[in-house]
C-alpha cells in the first residue's frame, strides 16, 4: 500500500512538472490562451502559489484581460497577505494608463513596510522587475529608516547604477567598502562594468574624484589600492606606481603588489614604468630572492629591446650579478637566462654550452636539472646539432614523466625532427601531444601537426615544406633576414601550393619584427586578397588592423578591418578583441 502511495505521489509530481514546463513554453511562444489554461490548472492545484499567481496575471495582461487580473490579484492579496501584490495591482492599472490608481497602490505597498520591514525584499524586487526604480529605492530607504540594523547599500548602489546616476552609485559602493573592506574585489568587478580604458571617460573621472575625496576625508590605504587599480584599468601604470609607493611607504610589509604591477606593465609593453618599478624593488628590498627576480625580469625585456651595440652592457650586468651573488642555486634562473643570452644574442654557443654544463654540476633537484638541459638542448638545436639535442630532451622525458616540462621536451623533440625534415617522426610525437595537460603545448602541437599533415603530400620530395621548416629554423636561430630570403624562395617556386599562405603570414610577422611595416602590410593584403577562406585569413585581418593602429597610425583603416572581423568572423579567436578595439576607435565607453 505504501509503495502504491509513493508511486502515485511521484506520478502526480511528474505530471505537475510537465504542466509547469508546458505553461512556460506556451507563454514564451506567445500562445497566451493555452498558457492561461495551463497556469490556471497549476493554480487550482496550488491556489496560494505566488509564482503561479503572478504568471497567470502576466498572461492575462498579455490578453488585455485587466479586470480578471485585478480580481485575481485582490483575491490573492486577501488569501496570502503578500504586500508585493499591491505593486502588481498598481502595475495592472499602469498598463491601462490609470496612473492615479497605480500610484495609490504603489504607495500602499511602501507603507506596508511599516507593518513588517521584512516585506521590503519582495516589494523592492517587484518594483525593480517593473523598472519602477524610484519606488524600489524608496522602499529600501524606508526600511532602513525604520530599522537601523538593516543595510541595503549594495541593493541601492545597484539601483543608482540602473538609473544612470553613476556618481551616486560610486559614492554608495565606496561607502560600503569603507564599512566592509572584504568585499573590495567583488565591487571592483561591478565597477568594471561602468569603466573604460579611457582616463577621460566621464565614469572614470567620477570614480577617481570619489576616491580622492575619500583619501582627504579618511586616508585609508584601501583608497590608494583602488586608485592604483583604476589607473591599471586605464593603463596609466606610472600613476599606479605612485599609489603603490604611497601604500608601501605606509605599510612596508611586502613588495608583492609592486611585482604584480611591474609584470602587468611589462605585459602591456610599458617598459619605462616596468623599469622604474623593478629598479624600485631592487633598491628597496632586503630579500635576495626578490631582488634577483626583479633583476631577472628587468634583463629579459631589456635584452628583447636592446640594439646589438648594447649587448656587451647587458653581459656586464649578468657578470656583476654573478660576482655579487655567485653561481649557485639561488641564481639558477639568471644562469639559464645568461646561457640563452650568450647563445642566441652574442652567438657564443660554445661558451654558452660550457657555462650551462658547469651549472649542471651544482647540487640540483630533478626539475632544476631539467630546466638547464632544456636550455642546453635548445642551444644545440641552434647549432643544428640535432642528435645531441635529442639526447637531452629524451633525458628530461625519462626523469620527469608526465610533467609539464617533460611534455615541453617531447614537443621540442617533434620540433627538432621537423627542422631536420623528419616529418613522419615529428607527426607521431605531435599526435601524442595533442592530448597534453598543458593547453599551450597542446595548441602548439596541433598547429605544427596541421602544418605538416596539410603540406607533406604536395610533392614527393616535400620541397616546399622543407623550405618552410628551414625558414622556421632560421627564425629560431635569430636570423630573421635569412629566414625572409628562404620564404621568398618558397613563394617564388611554390606560390600556388597551400603552404604559401603560411609562408606569407610568417614572413609578415618577420617583417614586423624587423620594423619593415610596409612589407608586412603587403603580405597581409596579399593573404586577404588570395585566401578569402584560408585558415589564416582572420589572422591577417586582425594583425593588419593592429599594424594600422599601432605602427602606421591609420586608425580609420584599422577600424574598418576590426569591423570586418566582427561581421564576418564571429567564431574567430580575435572576435572579442576586434570588437573591443573597434569600439575604442569609434569612441565608445567600453564595458558599458
Amino acid at each position: 500500500m505504501r509503495f502504491i502511495f509513493v508511486c502515485c505521489m511521484l506520478l502526480s509530481f511528474c505530471m505537475f512538472s510537465q504542466e509547469d514546463t508546458r505553461a512556460k513554453q506556451y507563454f514564451k511562444k506567445g500562445e497566451y490562451e493555452k498558457a492561461k489554461i495551463s497556469y490556471q490548472k497549476l493554480l487550482d492545484n496550488r491556489p496560494n502559489n505566488i509564482i503561479y499567481i503572478n504568471a497567470l496575471a502576466e498572461t492575462l495582461q498579455q490578453l488585455q484581460q485587466y479586470t480578471k487580473v485585478d480580481s485575481l490579484l485582490n483575491q490573492a492579496l486577501t488569501a496570502v497577505k503578500y504586500p508585493a501584490f499591491l505593486i502588481e495591482i498598481g502595475y495592472n492599472f499602469q498598463l491601462q494608463n490609470d496612473l492615479v490608481k497605480a500610484n495609490e497602490n504603489y504607495e500602499k505597498a511602501i507603507k506596508s513596510i511599516e507593518i513588517n520591514t521584512s516585506y521590503v525584499n519582495s516589494i523592492a524586487k517587484t518594483f525593480q522587475d517593473h523598472s519602477l526604480l524610484d519606488f524600489a529605492i524608496r522602499a529600501y530607504e524606508k526600511a532602513t529608516a525604520l530599522n537601523e540594523d538593516l543595510d541595503f547599500t549594495i541593493q541601492l548602489s545597484r539601483l543608482y547604477g540602473e538609473q544612470g546616476n553613476i556618481e551616486k552609485m560610486f559614492i554608495s559602493y565606496v561607502d560600503f567598502i569603507e564599512k566592509e573592506p572584504i568585499y573590495k574585489d567583488d565591487l571592483k568587478r561591478i565597477f568594471n562594468d561602468f569603466l573604460s580604458e579611457d582616463p577621460e571617460n566621464e565614469n572614470n573621472i567620477i570614480l577617481k574624484k570619489t576616491l580622492l575625496r575619500k583619501i582627504q576625508q579618511n586616508p585609508d590605504l584601501i583608497w590608494n589600492e583602488l586608485l592604483s587599480w583604476l589607473f591599471i584599468q586605464q593603463k596609466e601604470f606610472n600613476k599606479a606606481f605612485t599609489q603603490e609607493k604611497a601604500i608601501y611607504n605606509r605599510k612596508p610589509e611586502s613588495l608583492n603588489r609592486m611585482e604584480q604591477l611591474a609584470s602587468i606593465a611589462t605585459a602591456q609593453e610599458d617598459y619605462a614604468t616596468a623599469t622604474k618599478v623593478y629598479n624600485y624593488i631592487i633598491d628597496t628590498t632586503q630579500d635576495t630572492d626578490t631582488k634577483l627576480n626583479a633583476q631577472y625580469n628587468l634583463l629579459q625585456f631589456k635584452t628583447k629591446l636592446a640594439p646589438e651595440k648594447d649587448y656587451k652592457s647587458i653581459q656586464t650586468t649578468y657578470l656583476k650579478l654573478f660576482e655579487t651573488y655567485g653561481t649557485q642555486t639561488q641564481t639558477l634562473k639568471l644562469q639559464i637566462a645568461y646561457g640563452h643570452f650568450l647563445a642566441f644574442y652574442l652567438h657564443q654557443t660554445h661558451e654558452a654550452e660550457v657555462f650551462l654544463k658547469k651549472t649542471l654540476k651544482l647540487k640540483l633537484k630533478d626539475q632544476q636539472k631539467a630546466e638547464i638541459k632544456l636550455e642546453l638542448a635548445d642551444i644545440l638545436v641552434l647549432q643544428e646539432k640535432f642528435n645531441e639535442a635529442l639526447i637531452y630532451y629524451t633525458q628530461i622525458q625519462r626523469s620527469l614523466k608526465n610533467s609539464v616540462i617533460s611534455q615541453e621536451a617531447r614537443f621540442r623533440v617533434a620540433k627538432t625532427s621537423y627542422y631536420k625534415g623528419d616529418f613522419k617522426w615529428a607527426e607521431s610525437q605531435l599526435n601524442i601531444l595533442k592530448q597534453s595537460t598543458s593547453q599551450l603545448i597542446a595548441n602548439d602541437a596541433l598547429d605544427l601537426k596541421l602544418l605538416i599533415s596539410d603540406n607533406k603530400y604536395e610533392d614527393s620530395t616535400q620541397a616546399a615544406l622543407k623550405l618552410y621548416a628551414k625558414a622556421d629554423l632560421l627564425a629560431y636561430q635569430n636570423k630573421p633576414k635569412e629566414a625572409i630570403v628562404v620564404l621568398d624562395t618558397l613563394l617564388q617556386n611554390h606560390g600556388i601550393e597551400p603552404i604559401a599562405e603560411q609562408a606569407l603570414y610568417k614572413q609578415a610577422k618577420l617583417f614586423e619584427a624587423q620594423k619593415e611595416y610596409s612589407k608586412a602590410e603587403n603580405n597581409y593584403l596579399n593573404l586577404i586578397a588570395n585566401n578569402k577562406d584560408g585558415l589564416l585569413t582572420d589572422d591577417a585581418y586582425f594583425y593588419l588592423a593592429e599594424l594600422y593602429k599601432d605602427k602606421l597610425n591609420l586608425p580609420e583603416k584599422a577600424k574598418s578591418l576590426y569591423e570586418y572581423i566582427i561581421f564576418n568572423f564571429s567564431d574567430s579567436i580575435y572576435f572579442v578583441e576586434a570588437r573591443t578595439q573597434f569600439r575604442i576607435l569609434r569612441g565608445d565607453a567600453i564595458n558599458q
